[in-house]
C-alpha cells in the first residue's frame, strides 16, 4: 500500500499500446526524484489495443501507478473527472498519453503553486504540429478568447497542474476539459499560463482529432460563456445575536 500522495498524475490514454511503455519510464524517470510520494493514475479511455494488458503488467512492478479502466470509450473530459475523482494528492497534475506533453515539466510547474497561485496551464508556445494543425489551433484560441472574454493562450494544453482545491466539487460536462482555466477562474481561483515544452507525438496517431471535435467545441465554448455570465458570486455571513 502506497502512502499517501503529494501529487497525482493523471493521464487518459485510448488505443495508446505504442506509448505506454515509453511514458511510464519517463513519467518514472521525472517523478521519482520528487521528495514527496506520489502516484500516477491512468485512466485506460475504453482502449480496444494492447493498452489494457501493458497497463496490467506494468502495475506489477511500479507501486506508484493505478489504472482506471472506463466501461466504454468516453472521451477526455469524462477520463479527467474519473482521475480528478480518484486522485489522492494535494497536487494535482495532468499530461497526455501521446508523449507531446514532456512529464518532466510537471515537477517544475508544481514548484509553482504558492498562495497566490492555485492553477498554472501550460502553453505550448512552439508546437511541434502540422503547420494546419498549428494553425487550427491558433484560429481556435482566438475564438474561445473573444467568445468567453477570456486572454488564456492555449486553454487546451493538457499540461496543467492544480491544488486540489481547485478541483473538489467541480462539476464537468462533456467538453469541459478544453476550458479547465476559465472554470477554474470562475470559482474563484488564480490561474497563470507557463511555457512548456512541446514535442512531435512519440508514435501511434492522434485519437482525439480536429475534426471531430471543431463543431462540438464550438457547442461548448457558448455554453461556457453561458456559465460564466449566470455563475453565481457572493458574499454572505450570519449577524450574531445582540
Amino acid at each position: 500500500m502506497m502512502p499517501d500522495a503529494h501529487l497525482s498524475l493523471i493521464i487518459p490514454a485510448y488505443n495508446e499500446q505504442e506509448n505506454i511503455k515509453e511514458l511510464l519510464q519517463r513519467v518514472s524517470s521525472a517523478l521519482e526524484k520528487l521528495p514527496q510520494p506520489f502516484e500516477v493514475i491512468i485512466v485506460d479511455d475504453g482502449s480496444t489495443d494492447d493498452t489494457p494488458r501493458l497497463l496490467d503488467e506494468a502495475m506489477q512492478t511500479r507501486p506508484w501507478l493505478r489504472v482506471l479502466r472506463m466501461a466504454r470509450n468516453g472521451g477526455q473530459s469524462a477520463a479527467f473527472d474519473a482521475g480528478f475523482k480518484a486522485a489522492r494528492g494535494q497536487v494535482i497534475a495532468t499530461i497526455d498519453a501521446d508523449l507531446q506533453n514532456d512529464p518532466e515539466e510537471v515537477p517544475r510547474l508544481a514548484t509553482m503553486l504558492c498562495d497566490g497561485t492555485d492553477m498554472v496551464s501550460g502553453w505550448r508556445q512552439s508546437r511541434q504540429d502540422t503547420p494546419m494543425r498549428r494553425l487550427q489551433s491558433r484560429i481556435a484560441n482566438r475564438i474561445r478568447n473573444w467568445i468567453s472574454e477570456e486572454t488564456i493562450q492555449d486553454s487546451a494544453s493538457s499540461l496543467k497542474v492544480y491544488k486540489r482545491k481547485c478541483l473538489e466539487g467541480i462539476q464537468l460536462y462533456k467538453g469541459m476539459h478544453r476550458f479547465m482555466p476559465t472554470l477554474v477562474k470562475m470559482r474563484g481561483f488564480t490561474v497563470i499560463e507557463e511555457p512548456v515544452k512541446h514535442s512531435p507525438r512519440f508514435a501511434g496517431t492522434a485519437k482525439y482529432g480536429f475534426r471531430n471535435r471543431a463543431w462540438r467545441a464550438f457547442v461548448d465554448l457558448l455554453a461556457v460563456r453561458w456559465m460564466k455570465s449566470r455563475y453565481l458570486r457572493y458574499e454572505v455571513r450570519e449577524v450574531g445575536r445582540r
